[in-house]
C-alpha cells in the first residue's frame, strides 16, 4: 500500500515532468531543424534564380522542410496528449492500484482482528477442554444407541454444544427403572417394598417414584404399554450402574387367609370356579377370588380350609360334561 501511495507522487512530480521535458526538448530540436531547412530552402532558391542550383535540388530542400514540419507537428501532438490523456489515465491507473491494495490492506487488517479475536476466544475456551471431576468415583461414557441420530463418544471424535460426554454416578443413590404394565400401575403407590434380585445378591428397596405418562409403545417391547417406576436402593459394596436386576414389587400382604392354587381355577363368563373332592363325588364350586401372585389366588367366598380342589379342572368339567350327555342319552 506504501508502494502504490508513493508511485502517484512519484509520477506526478517524477516521470510525467520527465517525459514531458524530452518532448519538449525533441520539439526544440524540431523546431530548429525545420528553421535549418527553411534557411536552406531559401538560399536553394535564391542560388537558382542565380543557376548555382537546379531546381532538384531546390525540390529536395522542400521535401526536408515538410518533414521537418511534420516532425514538430508529431511532437507538439505527443506533448499535447501527454498533459490531456496520458497524464490522467496514468494518475487514475495509478490512483485505482493505491486505493485497491488499501483496501485489501483494509481487508487484510480485518481479517486479521478477527483472526486473532477468535485465537484469543479459542485460548481462553482451551482451558474448558480439559475436564476436571470435582470428585473421585466411576465414571461412565455414554453409548449412543444404533437407531439414535448421536455421535459416539471416541478419541478424536467430534463434540457438540450440551453433548453428555460422561456421567459419574452417585454410588450412594443407586436405583433400579422397571417398567410397570397399564394393568396394575394403579396399585403401584410411592412407598411399596420391592425386592431386588441382583447378579451379586437381593436387596430390599421401595417404590420412590412412578411416572404419570406411558413410555411410548413400540415393536422391541410387545408394543406393550408400561409406566416408568424407580426404585430406590440401598448402598452396598459392589453395587454398580448397568447391572440386570428382576424386581418383585409388593403391592399387598396377607397372614391367615384362604388361597387356592391358579392351576384349580378356571374363569367363565359366568364368573370363576373350582371343582372340589367330597364324599359324594368331585362337585363344582363358585368362587369370589381376590389379589393373586400368579402362584395362589386369595379366595373371599366358596371355599373353606381343607375343602380338596382339583388341579386339573378342565379335565374334571369335560368328564362330567361327558357323563351328563350319556345320562340325558339313557
Amino acid at each position: 500500500m506504501a508502494r502504490a501511495e508513493l508511485a502517484v507522487s512519484e509520477y506526478e512530480q517524477g516521470r510525467y515532468i520527465s517525459q514531458l521535458m524530452t518532448l519538449e526538448k525533441d520539439l526544440a530540436i524540431a523546431e530548429s531543424n525545420l528553421l535549418t531547412a527553411q534557411n536552406m530552402l531559401s538560399h536553394a532558391e535564391m542560388m537558382t534564380e542565380s543557376g548555382y542550383v537546379s531546381e532538384l535540388e531546390v525540390e529536395e530542400k522542400k521535401f526536408a522542410v515538410s518533414r521537418s514540419k511534420l516532425e514538430v507537428e508529431v511532437k507538439q501532438t505527443e506533448i499535447d496528449v501527454l498533459k490531456r490523456f496520458s497524464k490522467a489515465e496514468q494518475v487514475q491507473t495509478l490512483k485505482g492500484n493505491f486505493a485497491a491494495s488499501k483496501a485489501n490492506h483494509e481487508a487484510n487488517a480485518e481479517r486479521a482482528f478477527a483472526d486473532a479475536s477468535r485465537r484469543d476466544r479459542a485460548v481462553e475456551e482451551f482451558k474448558h477442554c480439559v475436564i476436571k471431576a470435582e470428585r473421585s468415583g466411576l465414571v461412565i461414557h455414554p453409548s449412543a444407541a444404533r437407531w439414535r441420530n448421536a455421535p459416539e463418544i471416541a478419541e478424536g471424535a467430534r463434540v457438540y454444544k450440551n453433548q453428555v460426554l460422561l456421567l459419574m454416578p452417585d454410588l450412594s443413590q443407586m436405583q433400579v427403572k422397571v417398567g410397570i404394565h397399564e394393568s396394575i400401575v394403579d396399585r403401584i403407590k410411592t412407598g411399596l417394598p420391592v425386592r431386588v434380585k441382583l447378579p451379586i445378591k437381593t436387596l430390599d428397596g421401595k417404590v420412590s417414584s412412578v411416572a404419570s405418562v406411558a413410555r411410548p409403545a413400540s415393536w422391541w417391547n410387545g408394543n406393550e404399554v408400561e409406566y416408568d417406576t424407580i426404585v430406590q436402593l440401598p448402598s452396598v459394596p459392589g453395587l454398580t450402574p448397568g447391572m440386570s436386576a428382576e424386581v418383585e414389587v409388593i403391592m399387598a400382604r396377607y397372614e391367615d387367609v384362604l388361597t387356592i392354587p391358579v392351576a384349580a381355577v378356571i374363569e367363565t363368563k359366568d364368573g370363576d370356579f373350582c371343582w372340589v373332592q367330597t364324599v359324594e363325588g368331585t362337585q363344582r364350586r363358585s368362587l369370589k377370588l381376590g389379589d393373586t401372585n400368579d402362584v395362589h389366588t386369595l379366595v373371599k367366598a366358596g371355599l373353606k380350609e381343607g375343602d380338596v380342589v382339583m388341579l386339573n379342572p378342565l379335565a374334571v368339567a369335560e368328564r362330567q360334561t361327558e357323563e351328563q350327555k350319556t345320562k340325558d342319552e339313557q
